[in-house]
């Protein structure tokens, strides 16, 4: 599965998806389901991944948009898509849409919400979505960085 192309923060040009090792699950559209949308991503990567903590905080972060920010909440439903290889891991995340599209707003330091895809623009290597028949998906990737023996400080 590619990554969507309406909206690209980065200017890159779409890569290939990567092979196999994908999770998908369809969640009721309350609160209690970011915690499963975080556990998809265990259950996906495993613990000791290292981009584990990263890929569960920003798909918590997706999920709670999910059903705060979209129909999703109002009875609806989303869906969390782990997608994995060996140099990366691309999480999606489609809800029953909005009136608008996702905002990367800046917030006042005693906001208590909005920060959630400013720290996935922050953390991502790259992220975007796509707006169409009455949804949102909203997706990010996280690079394996590697480095070469001998590099390593």
């Amino acid at each position: 599965m590619a990554p969507p192309d309406s909206h690209r923060v980065d200017g890159t040009e779409e890569s290939d998806p990567p092979a196999g090792h994908d999770l998908v699950a369809r969640l009721p559209g309350s609160p209690s389901q970011v915690s499963r949308a975080r556990s998809l991503v265990t259950d996906a990567l495993g613990r000791d991944h290292p981009l584990h903590d990263d890929v569960v905080l920003l798909t918590s972060e997706l999920a709670t948009n999910a059903v705060l920010h979209s129909r999703s909440g109002a009875g609806g439903s989303f869906t969390v898509t782990v997608t994995r290889s060996d140099t990366l891991v691309r999480v999606f995340v489609a809800d029953a849409g909005s009136e608008g599209p996702p905002c990367v707003c800046r917030t006042s330091a005693q906001a208590t919400s909005g920060r959630g895809l400013p720290l996935i623009e922050a953390l991502s290597h790259r992220w975007g979505f796509t707006r169409e028949a009455g949804s949102t998906t909203v997706w990010f990737e996280l690079l394996q960085a590697r480095v070469a023996a001998g590099l390593a400080v």
